[in-house]
């Protein structure tokens, strides 16, 4: 429907819900609502046209690293519907970010667009920062704001010690400085990092001018999950998303509210299945949220389904 001109209003007819209660203003961007479309699915920008018409506040595209990347050989995504959870090892594969610029020219959506930028798998040393650097000049132009992703460059799924950390965002937040038009650079946390490390981060995102956080997300764990062992242990490694993550999330949003007393603008996702889970993580302290696995059981519908039910909570 989508890639038809005479089928496209009716997507956005069957999927789209507006209303004034549901519009945010956060990074000094306007939102018309406060539900995205986490990364990991539109990772080239070949979709997010089609994403914009089933009603999304926001699409972040990703994550988009300097050269294309296949990823990781199939079999690399497997469903545990038991759990309403997906165990993926995509391999950040994408089709590079000249690609992706040419796709944004092409099939610019209404929606806001963030970027997640990350690093070349075969990157190593100076190079990591270089990539980092090379995704954001590259992409400055065609997208309205970022999210740096350091947690799926590394092996282990956590985030890099803090002066490595600050080395890739200090390159970034530089270059932003030469440039005429502001656009809001967001750090991706991991949940599998401590709080003491968390607080390590959040004190350099206050100092260094870091616009917001985007808190949760996959998991290395496999911890309270209805799926057999025998089932996990065959599918082997991998990132697992969806339902069982959500509490987790939930409290990281929360922790980092009141760490920061709401200074710091949170993107909340990772677990968000139903239009309740979206309010409670906006209750906790998100000024946004995303949603991903709970599009792939749930249908298209989630996200106008969600939108109601915040406008009928404003009512």
């Amino acid at each position: 429907m989508g890639r038809t001109t005479i089928l496209r209003p009716f997507t956005k007819l069957l999927y789209k819900k507006s209303d004034p209660s549901l519009e945010r203003t956060v990074f000094g961007l306007k939102f018309r609502n406060p539900v995205g479309m986490a990364a990991g699915i539109d990772v080239s920008a070949k979709y997010s046209r089609h994403l914009s018409d089933m009603g999304f506040g926001f699409i972040e595209i990703g994550s988009v690293t300097p050269l294309p990347q296949k990823g990781n050989p199939s079999p690399r995504l497997f469903r545990l519907p038991k759990d309403k959870a997906v165990i993926a090892r995509m391999g950040n594969n994408n089709d590079g970010v000249k690609a992706v610029i040419d796709n944004l020219k092409k099939k610019r959506p209404s929606a806001i667009i963030a970027a997640n930028i990350t690093k070349n798998a075969a990157s190593e040393g100076d190079k990591i920062v270089k990539d980092f650097g090379y995704c954001f000049s590259m992409l400055y132009d065609f997208v309205d704001m970022f999210v740096v992703n350091i947690s799926c460059s590394f092996a282990d799924g956590k985030q890099p010690d803090i002066s490595y950390l600050s080395e890739i965002l200090d390159e970034i937040l530089d270059t932003r400085m030469t440039l005429d038009i502001y656009k809001p650079v967001l750090l991706k946390i991991s949940p599998d990092i401590g709080h003491s490390q968390i607080d390590e981060i959040l004190n350099y995102a206050q100092l260094s001018g870091i616009d917001g956080i985007v808190v949760g997300g996959s998991t290395l764990s496999r911890e309270n999950l209805a799926t057999s062992p025998k089932k996990l242990e065959s599918i082997g490694e991998g990132r697992l998303s969806g339902a069982p993550l959500f509490k987790k999330n939930l409290e990281l949003v929360r922790y980092i509210n009141e760490k920061t007393k709401g200074r710091l603008p949170i993107v909340g996702c990772g677990g968000i299945m139903t239009p309740e889970n979206a309010s409670e993580m906006l209750k906790a302290g998100a000024s946004l949220v995303e949603v991903c696995t709970g599009l792939l059981y749930s249908g298209p519908s989630l996200v106008k389904k969600i939108n109601k039910h915040l406008i009928s909570e404003n009512a």
